[in-house]
């Protein structure tokens, strides 16, 4: 019997949960990947534009927040701090769950958790061509990556120092998907940030190189007016599936 009740809490407990964290439709599309470059002579006469077709797909409306994950590690102990391997974490994993507020945006989370957590309700995490796409809309635009009040702010953000506590989700702007925070609340993590070449296709021309995520990169990419994709691209490279950064969180996908 006990064991049936406690089945049962951990069934409600879970659609519970899910509720929360609605989710919200992304079209399909293209974006403009303007950190890519074409390298073959063919596809710079035909373009020196690189066009990543995304499918539509689900996300989040709001980042995880630290509620939420509370309530994960109440199913999963094993991604507690004191249970997770060091071989998923490092020393800073989960620093401050105990005391940041519950409406904040859940940081110091590794991609190890990140990703366990978006698979414990049958999510994932974003691709970067998803996120990319997604947070390339502004409220009013869907491709905003040319806009320079759109991409002035995201790099006055990545300038701001680090304060005292993060604010809560849904406090810094909706884009036209209706996605909250795509931008200036907190980093997030993709599930190929590790990626050394990036996995989208370009439908219009197949020859195009892929690299970047470095400086070299940067350099050689079709916009460098776009300082703060550039930006986002170096902040991932540097990363490790353990690592967990006071700015760093995720959301999911479907």
């Amino acid at each position: 019997m006990s064991l049936l009740i406690s089945s049962f809490l951990i069934i409600a407990f879970t659609t519970s949960s899910l509720k929360a964290s609605e989710l919200v439709t992304v079209p399909k599309g293209k974006v403009e990947a303007i950190w890519l470059s074409p390298v073959s002579k063919k596809a710079k006469v035909k373009s020196n534009k690189v066009i990543i077709a995304v499918d539509a797909f689900r996300t989040q409306i709001y980042p995880v927040t630290v509620t939420q994950f509370r309530e994960f590690l109440g199913i999963h102990p094993e991604w507690s701090k004191s249970n997770t391997s060091s071989l998923f974490k490092d020393d800073y994993y989960l620093r401050d769950l105990e005391t940041a507020p519950e409406k904040a945006p859940v940081t110091f989370v590794t991609w190890f958790a990140a990703r366990a957590y978006c698979e414990s309700y049958g999510l994932r995490l974003p691709t970067i061509n998803e996120w990319e796409y997604a947070a390339a809309a502004s409220e009013s635009n869907r491709n905003a990556n040319r806009e320079e009040k759109f991409l002035r702010r995201i790099l006055n953000w990545y300038g701001e120092p680090q304060g005292e506590r993060l604010k809560d989700v849904g406090s810094i702007y909706k884009n036209v998907y209706g996605i909250w925070d795509m931008h200036g609340l907190i980093w997030e993590w993709v599930d190929d940030f590790n990626s050394s070449f990036v996995t989208g296709e370009s439908r219009e021309d197949s020859s195009f190189n892929k690299d970047m995520f470095c400086g070299a990169g940067a350099l050689s990419s079709a916009d460098k007016e776009n300082y703060a994709a550039f930006m986002r691209f170096a902040f991932r490279s540097g990363l490790k599936g353990k690592s967990a950064v006071w700015n760093l969180g995720f959301r999911c996908v479907r």
